[in-house]
Protein backbone atom coordinates (compact mmCIF):
# COMPACT_ATOMS: atom_id res chain seq x y z
CA UNK A 1 0.00 0.00 0.00
CA UNK A 2 1.20 3.47 -0.87
CA UNK A 3 1.59 6.08 1.74
CA UNK A 4 2.26 8.91 -0.50
CA UNK A 5 0.37 10.88 -3.15
CA UNK A 6 2.34 9.90 -6.49
CA UNK A 7 4.24 12.22 -8.52
CA UNK A 8 4.56 12.13 -11.75
CA UNK A 9 8.22 12.79 -13.53
CA UNK A 10 9.07 14.06 -17.07
CA UNK A 11 12.07 13.47 -19.58
CA UNK A 12 10.84 16.76 -20.72
CA UNK A 13 13.31 17.51 -23.05
CA UNK A 14 12.07 15.60 -26.34
CA UNK A 15 8.22 14.52 -25.15
CA UNK A 16 5.27 14.60 -27.18
CA UNK A 17 2.91 14.25 -24.46
CA UNK A 18 3.56 16.93 -21.79
CA UNK A 19 0.22 18.78 -22.40
CA UNK A 20 -1.89 15.19 -21.91
CA UNK A 21 0.20 14.75 -18.66
CA UNK A 22 -0.77 18.57 -17.24
CA UNK A 23 -4.81 17.33 -18.33
CA UNK A 24 -4.22 14.09 -16.32
CA UNK A 25 -2.42 16.08 -13.29
CA UNK A 26 -4.92 18.71 -13.22
CA UNK A 27 -7.86 16.14 -13.41
CA UNK A 28 -6.20 14.28 -10.19
CA UNK A 29 -4.62 17.64 -8.51
CA UNK A 30 -0.88 15.29 -8.78
CA UNK A 31 1.93 17.46 -8.77
CA UNK A 32 4.56 16.98 -12.05
CA UNK A 33 7.89 17.58 -12.41
CA UNK A 34 9.07 18.05 -16.15
CA UNK A 35 12.81 17.55 -16.32
CA UNK A 36 14.44 19.43 -19.02
CA UNK A 37 18.48 21.17 -19.58
CA UNK A 38 16.28 24.41 -21.39
CA UNK A 39 14.51 25.08 -24.42
CA UNK A 40 11.04 24.32 -22.53
CA UNK A 41 8.48 26.49 -21.89
CA UNK A 42 6.89 26.50 -17.66
CA UNK A 43 3.16 25.77 -17.51
CA UNK A 44 0.32 27.70 -16.26
CA UNK A 45 -0.69 24.50 -14.12
CA UNK A 46 -0.29 25.01 -10.60
CA UNK A 47 0.59 21.49 -10.39
CA UNK A 48 3.46 21.56 -12.78
CA UNK A 49 7.01 21.93 -11.54
CA UNK A 50 9.52 22.83 -14.45
CA UNK A 51 13.38 21.35 -13.65
CA UNK A 52 16.00 22.57 -15.43
CA UNK A 53 19.26 20.54 -15.18
CA UNK A 54 22.84 21.57 -16.21
CA UNK A 55 22.98 20.10 -20.43
CA UNK A 56 24.59 16.56 -20.10
CA UNK A 57 23.67 13.40 -21.92
CA UNK A 58 21.99 11.73 -18.70
CA UNK A 59 21.63 15.06 -16.49
CA UNK A 60 17.57 15.20 -16.30
CA UNK A 61 18.04 11.31 -16.19
CA UNK A 62 20.12 11.52 -12.86
CA UNK A 63 17.92 13.76 -11.60
CA UNK A 64 14.75 11.78 -11.88
CA UNK A 65 15.87 9.21 -10.33
CA UNK A 66 17.64 10.95 -7.72
CA UNK A 67 14.13 12.08 -6.58
CA UNK A 68 11.64 9.90 -7.93
CA UNK A 69 10.00 7.53 -5.22
CA UNK A 70 8.23 4.22 -4.79
CA UNK A 71 5.21 4.51 -6.61
CA UNK A 72 5.99 7.60 -8.57
CA UNK A 73 5.52 7.87 -12.22
CA UNK A 74 7.83 8.46 -14.86
CA UNK A 75 7.39 9.17 -18.30
CA UNK A 76 10.45 8.24 -21.05
CA UNK A 77 11.17 7.06 -24.16
CA UNK A 78 14.70 6.12 -22.50
CA UNK A 79 14.76 2.96 -22.03
CA UNK A 80 17.91 3.07 -19.32
CA UNK A 81 16.05 5.27 -17.05
CA UNK A 82 13.33 3.37 -17.73
CA UNK A 83 15.28 0.13 -15.69
CA UNK A 84 16.02 2.75 -13.26
CA UNK A 85 13.20 4.25 -12.26
CA UNK A 86 11.58 0.38 -12.09
CA UNK A 87 14.43 -0.55 -9.60
CA UNK A 88 13.37 2.23 -7.61
CA UNK A 89 10.07 0.84 -7.63
CA UNK A 90 8.21 3.65 -9.91
CA UNK A 91 6.11 3.00 -12.97
CA UNK A 92 7.41 4.49 -16.19
CA UNK A 93 5.07 4.82 -18.96
CA UNK A 94 6.52 5.23 -22.95
CA UNK A 95 4.68 8.22 -24.59
CA UNK A 96 3.08 6.36 -26.75
CA UNK A 97 1.30 4.20 -23.67
CA UNK A 98 3.36 1.57 -23.33
CA UNK A 99 4.00 0.62 -19.88
CA UNK A 100 7.58 -0.82 -18.83
CA UNK A 101 7.58 -3.68 -16.67
CA UNK A 102 10.04 -5.97 -14.39
CA UNK A 103 8.63 -8.52 -17.02
CA UNK A 104 9.61 -6.18 -20.32
CA UNK A 105 12.25 -4.01 -19.42
CA UNK A 106 15.06 -6.55 -19.94
CA UNK A 107 13.73 -7.10 -23.37
CA UNK A 108 13.94 -3.73 -24.07
CA UNK A 109 17.11 -3.23 -22.71
CA UNK A 110 17.97 -5.92 -25.26
CA UNK A 111 16.55 -4.60 -28.27
CA UNK A 112 17.85 -1.15 -27.22
CA UNK A 113 21.14 -2.66 -27.56
CA UNK A 114 20.96 -4.63 -30.81
CA UNK A 115 19.47 -2.22 -32.32
CA UNK A 116 22.67 0.68 -31.63
CA UNK A 117 24.78 -2.06 -33.06
CA UNK A 118 22.86 -2.29 -36.40
CA UNK A 119 22.43 1.65 -36.79
CA UNK A 120 26.30 2.07 -35.82
CA UNK A 121 26.98 -1.06 -38.42
CA UNK A 122 24.74 0.62 -41.02
CA UNK A 123 22.38 -2.03 -41.30
CA UNK A 124 19.84 0.18 -40.30
CA UNK A 125 19.45 3.57 -41.39
CA UNK A 126 15.95 5.26 -40.78
CA UNK A 127 14.79 6.33 -37.01
CA UNK A 128 11.09 5.51 -35.14
CA UNK A 129 8.10 5.68 -36.96
CA UNK A 130 6.26 9.24 -36.69
CA UNK A 131 4.48 9.88 -33.30
CA UNK A 132 0.96 9.57 -34.12
CA UNK A 133 -3.15 10.51 -32.71
CA UNK A 134 -3.64 6.98 -31.65
CA UNK A 135 -0.31 6.61 -29.58
CA UNK A 136 -1.21 9.95 -27.85
CA UNK A 137 -4.90 8.11 -27.30
CA UNK A 138 -3.21 5.78 -26.12
CA UNK A 139 -0.83 7.44 -23.75
CA UNK A 140 -3.39 9.26 -22.57
CA UNK A 141 -5.89 6.01 -21.18
CA UNK A 142 -2.67 4.56 -19.94
CA UNK A 143 -1.82 7.25 -17.71
CA UNK A 144 -4.81 7.23 -16.14
CA UNK A 145 -5.10 3.78 -15.47
CA UNK A 146 -1.90 4.15 -13.86
CA UNK A 147 -3.30 7.13 -11.93
CA UNK A 148 -6.54 5.79 -10.64
CA UNK A 149 -4.35 2.17 -9.70
CA UNK A 150 -2.04 4.25 -7.81
CA UNK A 151 -4.92 6.18 -5.78
CA UNK A 152 -6.94 3.08 -5.06
CA UNK A 153 -3.48 1.79 -3.29
CA UNK A 154 -3.47 4.85 -0.84
CA UNK A 155 -7.44 4.83 -0.52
Amino acid sequence: MLKKIPEIYVDADACPVKDEVIKVANRHSINVNMVSDGGIRPSPSPFVNLIIVEQGADAADDWIVEHIEAGDIVITSDIPLAARSLKKKAKAIKPNGTLFTDNSIGIALATRGLMQTLRESGEITGGPRPFSRKDRSSFLSALEVVVQNLENEIN
